[in-house]
């Protein structure tokens, strides 16, 4: 083997591990995140778990990156451990997919459909399909699936490339030697489990070694062990993201741990005891790519029946390994940073907690309505942890966003980060609106200002509407309904009108010696901040309508949909007769 052949083996490798990783990111994007959604929301069996994982794998071809989700869900508290396990299960048997595809390089015959299925033939059309769709496409879903089958090309290319420059190693004495040593169970496994560990893909390193089986040098007997480590150095990229996370998180990669050591214990027990009796003869035959591709598969498949049935041992395992401790509080990462490595999971879990958010802030602010007519010190207290806790919402938020925005994502995800970005400050100051409203009902309830029975009906009025533009806009929010948020600006129109009513009210009466300058004062904070929070309601419902339609000039947008649109027109109406006062509410509609 010449130093040219060490050469192409290094870039056949280099094709190798970057066609994998870029089909594996393209298959994962093209899924939209729809598989992995459901990972998160399962509450069902562990058979439901192991289909499951089993499927998300086999479609983003990475057990590691389906584990990895799996720790990052379980440290978010989306998932308990004993829902992970069956997922875990399922991955592995999910990543022997790949090892079938890669097989399809071995394929011997003359036969014109042998020739075709044989990846030297179709990956150079499959390679020009994907070009052409990816530069001469505009749809992203198109130019997705080029990049899949463009990384799958290369994928093959470099198969084949390391096939060839590994050829002549077939007359190497020492590394014939070299494999007839693996042939000792543990060695064999030992060097599966580095290698797999350094490149932390248990995919790739069966497809090394099935280029590696092009020899001719590697029998069974020395690449069953060797696919057995394999399975064990593949949950390092789990123990590695498991660092820093909660105690179940730490157990879920340790369950992975687990499962695969004793898998590998309890086959090759099996394995070696009957062959001592038995004496398979294929032990010492030659492998090929699809005998190492059985191998696997049959493996997994062994070892997921042997240890599914006693899932919950596993997970006893897990928590005697790491214990709970005295005193200690479990905590959970909503926006684990793990996820980012799926944007369209992280996205999700943004937006959810998104949503969280603004239900607290709109759960402040009707406490704070209330105080205003009743003082509470311990509902005020209670606002008060309210608004430090969407002031902590934002933060986390706006730092996961950034985070998220750098990464490559469909475009709808993109659009979803861009609407958060916008929102997430709107929300906060409504929660700091609550607590300024807060604020002035204290003063009201130190300085015993009575309100008189025409300010009280208004303000009830003007409360019920601010109520109503606050609870519309969330829902828009949370169900992500632009018709719903289209009906927020003509509401929030009707807030103006109703303040400025208020305000000329007001003054007639202070005029008239009805109201008192005092009340004034906190008239004047009370609707400054009431209209505030319609503004921001305004800009959320905006932001959501202006962003899908991937625009953002909010100033046209308003002057557009106020000027001879009927429909608004309609909305406002609707809304102005139903926030009338009361000398004016007859004949009105509700």
């Amino acid at each position: 083997m010449s130093i040219f052949n060490v050469f192409s083996l290094l870039g056949g490798l280099a094709l190798f591990l970057y066609g994998m990783d870029e089909m594996g990111k393209a298959l994962e994007k093209q899924a939209g995140g729809k598989l992995e959604k459901i990972l998160s929301k399962l509450t069902a069996s562990p058979m439901k778990g192991f289909a499951l994982g089993l499927l998300v794998t086999a479609v983003i071809q990475s057990s590691s990156a389906t584990t990895v989700m799996v720790v990052g869900f379980v440290n978010s508290g989306i998932m308990q451990l004993h829902q992970a396990i069956g997922i875990i299960m399922g991955s592995n048997v999910g990543t022997t997919v790949t090892s079938w595809m890669l097989s399809l390089s071995g394929i011997e015959g003359d036969s014109f459909w042998i020739k075709l299925l044989k990846p030297s033939s179709f990956s150079p059309v499959l390679a020009f399909i994907g070009i052409v769709l990816y530069m001469f496409s505009k749809s992203e879903k198109k130019k997705s699936i080029g990049t899949i089958l463009i990384g799958f090309a290369v994928l093959m290319t470099g198969m084949s490339t390391m096939s060839a420059a590994v050829a002549p190693l077939e007359h190497e004495a020492w590394f014939t030697s070299l494999f007839v040593r693996f042939q000792n169970p543990l060695l064999g496994v030992l060097a599966g489990a580095l290698l797999t560990a350094v490149i932390q893909s248990s995919s790739a390193s069966v497809g090394i070694l099935q280029a590696l089986s092009a020899t001719g040098a590697i029998t069974f007997g020395s690449a069953i062990p060797i696919i057995m480590g394999q399975n064990i150095g593949t949950c390092i990229t789990a123990l590695l993201s498991s660092i820093g996370a909660n105690k179940n998180a730490r157990r879920a990669a340790m369950v992975h741990l687990y499962f695969n050591v004793i898998g590998v214990l309890v086959f090759l027990a099996g394995f070696y005891s009957l062959n001592a009796f038995v004496h398979f003869s294929f032990v010492a035959h030659t492998v090929s790519g699809v005998g190492i591709a059985i191998v696997h598969t049959v493996f997994n498949l062994v070892t997921t029946a042997v240890l599914l049935p006693f899932s919950g041992a596993l997970e006893k395992l897990a928590v005697l390994t790491i214990p709970d401790t005295a005193n200690q509080e479990e905590t959970t990462s909503l926006l684990d940073p793990r996820l980012l490595a799926t944007p369209a999971v992280a996205v999700d879990r943004a937006t959810i907690t998104t949503g969280d958010m603004a239900e607290i802030a709109r759960m402040a602010l009707l406490q704070a309505m209330s105080l205003t007519h009743t003082w509470d010190e311990a509902l005020a207290a209670s606002v008060e942890r309210a608004e430090e806790s969407i002031d902590q919402h934002e933060d986390m938020l706006g730092t996961y966003l950034v985070q998220l925005s750098t990464r490559e994502m469909r475009q709808e995800d993109s659009r979803a980060v861009n609407t958060l970005l916008h929102t997430i400050g709107d929300f906060e100051r409504i929660g700091d609106h609550a607590m300024n409203i807060v604020k002035t009902a204290q003063e009201i309830h130190e300085k015993d200002i009575r309100f008189s029975e025409h300010a009280q009906e208004e303000l009830e009025v003007l409360e019920g509407a601010i109520q109503d533009i606050v609870a519309r806009t969330i829902d828009s929010f949370e169900k992500q309904d632009l018709h719903l948020a289209a009906k927020v600006e003509p509401l929030e129109q009707v807030v103006d009108g109703l303040v400025r009513e208020i305000k000329t009210r007001h003054i007639a009466r202070l005029q008239s010696g009805q109201c008192s300058i005092a009340y004034g004062f906190v008239l004047d904070d009370l609707l400054t901040n009431y209209e505030r929070i319609a503004d921001h309601c305004s800009n959320i419902a905006v932001a959501m309508i202006e962003v899908a339609q991937d625009s953002f000039d909010t100033h046209a947008y308003l002057s557009k949909l106020k000027e001879g649109n009927e429909t608004f027109s309609q909305q406002y109406e609707k809304y102005r007769a139903r926030y009338l006062f009361p000398e004016n509410t007859e004949g009105a509609g509700k």
